[in-house]
């Protein structure tokens, strides 16, 4: 009966053990994407990495962009290595429950729990590891030696397990070769970790003692298990510029060919031509006028909004923008003239909410049919661009997001789109046979700042309007003076508000018009009305 006791108990731990493998606590090694505590860390090729990338003794040499920050021997390096010696530690000490043969894959499939092999290992076709419709699963793999794979080698996730309950501890080389397709975070115990050709590794791979190697690899940090979810900077209140898909504070609006438009167009100190009414689903401000005027002064906010905020990310080679590099939620900074190559992607990580800004310290151009593409739930209406020069958009090229120019000319080429914006503080901007289409943001009312003042006293509703429109004031603000204005920026009504709810009888020309409530206090509500047929 004891026995039987003794049993059913080792048994029960067994299965205990399984389920409930512990991660390790990786903390601030958690925050790279490559890493050695004491080695060099290099690339050649085109690599893609998304995290921090750096050594704590030694240096990292030839990356391009890096979705991530470079440290070498910094204080952020050596948090990480006292951290990855942690996290080492509680791998090392796992109990294991599987002892498998050193050849993983050759279509093998594996659930959670916690893997030890005496030898070398190496991995072969295709190895999938099964959550078991857990997304905590947990799988560890201690390795008693080197680590290799074949070319071509698939690690694939099945119900519910996810990269970051993955880990790899490695005692000896870890060489992967190429197109190797990996899951997991890797880490070598004195010894030297090589990615090769077209590797892709949803994990890290890190280093107690050793070189890491890559070339031409693609390492992105794996999501989910409590990590951050990136959000992005707070975005700029738009106000009237929401309105607006192509504008200049200052300068000519000139178009060549036919062009096709959503949104207003103008100029605030300039004349709009070349635009046809019967392509422009908006208002064509020929000349400057009240609208104008307003959305100049909200432009000038809108960039001093972007312009300080504070940078996450500094990409450090300007001229090798693009390149299909991968950018996540944050603010980026690039110090220079920086151009545009094939195509950069906004990954969103599944967040429809998050907010990419991209802050350029020089002029933007880029090549024949570039492009910003949107991955992962991200939205044009999210993305920002701040350039203190000049911005071309080549022929054919296809962008994402509010361009904001600071001071200088924008050019938009034959056959170039953009979802969002083209906005000019100060410069003239030419088309030359575009798409434009503006994101969401005016389909109500607008409060529209005053020279010192953002404040709403009233609501105007409905809108669009047929032939009533409402005011709502508050007690304090009965008395205030209604002014509407036509596109053209006449008047065309005024009227004292002497009740908390006036029934504005109207009788206007379909169109878009803009309204003014000034309050007793000399406080000013402005925004922008539509009246329908």
């Amino acid at each position: 009966m004891i026995k039987i006791i003794q049993f059913i108990f080792s048994i029960a731990v067994m299965i205990t053990a399984v389920v409930f493998a512990q991660a390790p606590m990786l903390g601030a090694a958690a925050d790279f994407a490559l890493f050695s505590s004491n080695g060099a860390v290099s690339n050649t090729g085109l690599s893609q990495l998304t995290g921090n990338v750096g050594t704590n003794n030694g240096s990292s040499t030839n990356f391009g962009n890096v979705d991530g920050v470079m440290h070498d021997a910094d204080g952020a390096t050596a948090t990480a290595a006292a951290a990855l010696t942690i996290a080492y530690n509680q791998l090392n000490s796992a109990i294991p429950n599987f002892f498998p043969a050193p050849l993983l894959g050759n279509g093998q499939t594996l659930t959670a729990g916690t893997y030890s092999i005496g030898q070398s290992a190496t991995l072969n076709n295709t190895l999938t590891l099964d959550g078991g419709g857990n997304a905590n699963s947990v799988f560890i793999f201690k390795i008693q030696g080197a680590f290799s794979s074949a070319a071509g080698a698939q690690v694939l996730l099945t119900n519910g397990a996810l990269a970051c309950n993955v880990f790899w501890k490695v005692e000896g080389l870890v060489d992967l070769a190429s197109n190797t397709s990996m899951k997991g975070t890797v880490i070598a115990n004195n010894a030297a970790i090589i990615l090769n050709t077209g590797t892709s590794l949803e994990g890290r791979a890190l280093s107690t003692t050793g070189a890491v190697t890559v070339s031409g690899v693609t390492v992105r940090k794996p999501i989910g298990c409590g990590s951050l979810i990136l959000t992005g900077p707070a975005q700029p209140v738009l106000n009237s510029v929401a309105c607006y898909t192509i504008f200049t504070g200052n300068g000519t609006v000139t178009n060549t060919g036919v062009s096709f438009v959503t949104g207003d167009i103008g100029s605030n100190l300039g004349l709009t031509t070349g635009f046809s009414a019967l392509n422009v689903a908006g208002t064509i401000h020929a000349n400057p006028d009240t609208s104008t005027a307003i959305c100049a002064l909200d432009l000038s906010n809108v960039y001093a909004f972007l312009n300080t905020l504070p940078t996450d990310i500094e990409l450090l080679y300007p001229a090798a923008f693009g390149q299909n590099l991968v950018l996540t939620p944050h603010t980026y900074q690039l110090n220079g003239a920086t151009v545009l190559n094939g195509t950069v992607f906004l990954n969103a990580q599944n967040n429809p909410d998050a907010v990419f800004v991209i802050k350029i310290n020089g002029a933007l151009s880029t090549s024949t049919y570039a492009s910003v593409v949107l991955q992962n739930g991200a939205q044009a209406k999210n993305v920002f661009w701040k350039i203190d020069g000049a911005v071309s958009l080549n022929d054919y090229a296809s962008f994402k997001g509010t361009v904001i120019g600071n001071n200088g000319a924008i050019n938009m080429n034959i056959g170039s789109t953009i979802e969002g914006r083209v906005l000019s503080t100060s410069g003239a901007i030419n088309t030359v046979g575009i798409n434009a289409q503006m994101t969401a943001g005016c389909n109500s009312s607008l409060s529209v700042s005053s020279a010192v003042k953002n404040k709403e006293t009233a609501a105007v509703y409905p809108n669009p309007f047929s032939s009533v429109l409402n005011v709502k004031l508050d007690d304090k603000s009965k008395g205030s003076d209604l002014t509407i204005y036509n596109a053209a920026g006449t008047r065309v009504l005024g009227k004292v508000l002497n009740e908390t709810l006036s029934s504005v009888q109207l009788n206007l020309p379909a169109g878009i018009y803009f309204y003014q409530i000034q309050g007793k206090d000399g406080k000013v509500q402005t925004g922008k009305i539509i009246s329908k047929p």
